[in-house]
């Protein structure tokens, strides 16, 4: 989607809803739908495409409050009072450190593992460094529009590798087919609701409103675009999950594979992918992988910082038009500082138990927070009559909401349940 120069929208495959739903689905997502393919097959593909209409929703939500008002999702935050400012603040800061950490060195380990037989080269932690580095100086030099380029193209590459190991994996339709069924496997709840809610779910769902700023489409003229927008681009991430599901249901399974915990678990399907397809097919998934990985970076580095500018051009009375709360300004460039070279120590040191609690503790937080603010954001006079939610866009938006709060418990109280010595709950 583009503006022609009469300013008359006009459809384009990129946008800025592709590079939302890229930075959202990364490696532990795709860990944790083969793991979901692997224990139960295809029972789980509904919860799958319940998934991505719950992500179209909620991200419409957020686009069409920057559309319907041009303010940022923050400004609308700051409307409901200043408990969202508590909140926000110590999230962003820890948030940005321990994920930092964790997505350069998930994007760092298939790199390693292309050159596990090379000294050095087959180490993590160079090629985390690496890709801090690289993610800081591409944010740093470019606009948004090269970024854009950059990450579609990243989002080719992960899904044409996904897609053609699904295909490869020569799935029985009839048994696919079978997973739209509703039903959840016992023991299996956990992973039902992680499937529905947690992949592709991150906070770049609510940096959308931002990378349209960015893009032009701020405007109330381009909400149908917006819409298409972001549901082509939710559609696509559907079809990689669903991909990513076969492969877990057709060769982890069928080889009979535990896959481990966290990102190390695509590295034992590069072992099953070699034995079963050859090298070229694990070095060929060890590339999607690195793409999958570093798309999550740079949107992290990218979006995330917007974020942060526009949350200190508002706290310091700035405004979330002024250059230092823009792009490339002041505070966008210090929270890109914080992203890169802060957490390389952590990388060097190991993370300290206590940050990543309580990274674990607030994360699990922000969806629900995001879906329960976008009720009132987008009921009340904080956006026209004409953009106010329907009902039936209010009772979506309140089960997307309901199945945030019920993981955000969850992942919340099981973070800090081990070390305060307290029982976890089960689902």
């Amino acid at each position: 989607m583009e503006t022609r120069s009469d300013s008359t929208p006009r459809w384009k495959v990129i946008g800025p809803g592709l590079v939302v739903a890229a930075t959202g689905v990364g490696s532990a997502d795709m860990v944790a739908t083969l793991v979901a393919g692997s224990n139960y097959g295809y029972m789980l593909l509904w919860a799958v495409i319940v998934g991505v209409i719950l992500k179209i929703i909620l991200v419409e939500g957020a686009g069409r409050y920057t559309v319907a008002t041009g303010r940022t999702i923050f400004e609308g935050w700051r409307s409901l009072g200043r408990w969202p400012v508590f909140y926000f603040a110590p999230y962003i800061v820890i948030w940005g450190l321990v994920y930092a950490a964790s997505a350069m060195s998930s994007t760092a380990m298939p790199l390693a593992a292309l050159f596990g037989d090379v000294p050095f080269l087959n180490q993590i932690w160079p090629w985390a460094i690496l890709t801090g580095l690289f993610a800081f100086v591409l944010v740093w030099f470019n606009r948004y529009a090269v970024f854009e380029k950059i990450t579609a193209t990243l989002v080719g590459l992960m899904f044409i590798t996904i897609v053609l190991l699904a295909i490869i994996a020569a799935p029985n339709l009839l048994d696919t087919l079978s997973g739209l069924v509703p039903l959840i496997p016992e023991g299996g709840m956990f992973t039902t609701l992680a499937l529905a809610g947690g992949v592709g779910g991150t906070i770049t769902l609510a940096a959308y409103g931002y990378w349209l700023r960015e893009k032009g489409w701020d405007k109330p003229r381009f909400l149908k675009v917006m819409r298409i927008d972001n549901t082509m681009a939710y559609v696509v991430t559907g079809i990689f999950v669903i991909a990513m599901l076969i492969v877990g249901a057709e060769v982890v399974r069928a080889a009979g594979v535990a896959l481990s915990s966290g990102d190390a678990g695509l590295l034992d399907l590069d072992n099953v992918l070699r034995e079963r397809y050859g090298d070229f097919i694990g070095v060929w998934f060890l590339i999607g992988f690195w793409a999958a990985g570093l798309s999550s970076v740079l949107g992290v580095w990218h979006g995330v910082s917007l974020m942060f500018a526009d949350f200190m051009g508002n706290v310091t009375g700035k405004g979330a038009d002024h250059p230092d709360s823009r792009s490339g300004g002041k505070w966008f460039k210090v929270y890109l500082i914080w992203l890169t070279f802060p957490p390389m120590l952590l990388l060097l040191l190991e993370q300290p138990i206590f940050l990543v609690l309580l990274y674990g503790f607030l994360g699990a937080l922000f969806m629900p927070f995001l879906a329960v603010t976008l009720l009132p954001l987008l009921n009340t006079d904080r956006v026209p009559r004409e953009f106010r939610n329907k009902w039936y866009t209010n009772l979506a938006l309140g089960f997307t909401a309901l199945i945030f709060i019920v993981l955000g418990i969850y992942q919340g109280w099981n973070a800090l349940a081990g070390p305060l010595g307290l029982p976890p709950i089960a689902l």
